[in-house]
C-alpha cells in the first residue's frame, strides 16, 4: 500500500473525530473519503498532509512512517476547495510557485510550467490572472500548481465545491483523465456521491469518525457492509453513472 493508516484517533476539545481509523491506498489509486458533513473526512485529509497531528497511531507514506515529518516533507501535493491561488500573480507565476520554492533553474520552472499549461489546456492562458479566469480555469490552475513540484501524492479537499453543477461534471471527468495519465496516488475528500462513484477507484465511507466500509464504487453500491452504508448510498443511481464513468472525454478549455 501507498498511503496506510493504522489505528490512528484524533479528538478536539473532547470530541473524537478520527475513531481507530486504519486503510490502505495502492500507488495510482484515487480514492474518495465520502461522508456527511462532520463525519471526519477532512481530518483524516488534513492528518496525512501534516496539517494535523494524531492523537495515536500511525500514517505511512510509500512505507515510510510520517508522524513526525513536517508537511513540506511528505512530497505531497494539495488542492484547497476554494482554489487558494494568489491574486496577484499571472497562471504562469501561480503555477510556478511552488518550483521557485525549491529554488529550481529559469529554465526548469519555465518548462516544467510550459508542461503543465499543456495538461490542463491553457497554454494561451498563463499571462493572465484569477480575476480574469472562470472558476472551472481556476480550478485547473490549481491543479496545475499542486502537480509542478512532482508529489507523490495529490489530496483534494472537495475541489468542486465552489463551482456551478454543470462545469463541476465535467471538471471530475477530466480530473480522472489528467490522475489517470499523470499516475499520481490522489485522495478527495466529498459528501457528493456522485462525484464519488463517478472518479474514484475506491471509496472510504466516513461516519461518525470511522470508517463504515471500503470498496469499489460497485461493491459499496451492491454490497453494504453497515446499515449506514445501506440508508446513505443512492444505489439506483449506480448504473447510470456506470455507463457515463470511462466514456466521457470532453472538451474542457471553455470551462
Amino acid at each position: 500500500m501507498y498511503v496506510e493508516m493504522r489505528h490512528v484517533n484524533k479528538t478536539f476539545d473532547g470530541f473524537h473525530a478520527s475513531r481507530d481509523v486504519s486503510f490502505g491506498i495502492e500507488k495510482g489509486h484515487m480514492a474518495a473519503l465520502l461522508g456527511p458533513s462532520g463525519s471526519g473526512k477532512t481530518t483524516i485529509l488534513r492528518m496525512i498532509a501534516g496539517l494535523d497531528r494524531p492523537d495515536s497511531g500511525d500514517i505511512l507514506i510509500n512505507g515510510v512512517r510520517v508522524n513526525d515529518l513536517k508537511g513540506s516533507r511528505r512530497g505531497i501535493g494539495f488542492v484547497f476547495q476554494n482554489y487558494a491561488l494568489f491574486r496577484y500573480m499571472t497562471v504562469a507565476d501561480n503555477i510556478a510557485f511552488g518550483l521557485q520554492v525549491q529554488k529550481k533553474s529559469r529554465a526548469e520552472i519555465k518548462d516544467r510550467v510550459g508542461e503543465l499549461l499543456e495538461l490542463i489546456s491553457m497554454k494561451d492562458l498563463g499571462k493572465r490572472y484569477p480575476h480574469q479566469l472562470s472558476g472551472g480555469q481556476r480550478q485547473r490552475v490549481a491543479f496545475a500548481r499542486a502537480l509542478a513540484p512532482n508529489p507523490q501524492l495529490l489530496l483534494l479537499d472537495e475541489p468542486f465545491a465552489a463551482i456551478d453543477a454543470k462545469v463541476r461534471a465535467e471538471l471530475r471527468a477530466w480530473l480522472r483523465e489528467m490522475i489517470e495519465r499523470v499516475g499520481i496516488t490522489s485522495i478527495f475528500v466529498t459528501h457528493d456521491q456522485e462525484e464519488a462513484m463517478e472518479t474514484a477507484d475506491v471509496i472510504l465511507i466516513i461516519n461518525e469518525g470511522s470508517i463504515e466500509q471500503i470498496g469499489t464504487p460497485e461493491e459499496i453500491c451492491r454490497k453494504p457492509e453497515t446499515e449506514f452504508v445501506a440508508d446513505f448510498i443512492d444505489a439506483e443511481r449506480f448504473e447510470a453513472l456506470k455507463e457515463i464513468r470511462g466514456l466521457r472525454r470532453l472538451d474542457i478549455t471553455q470551462l
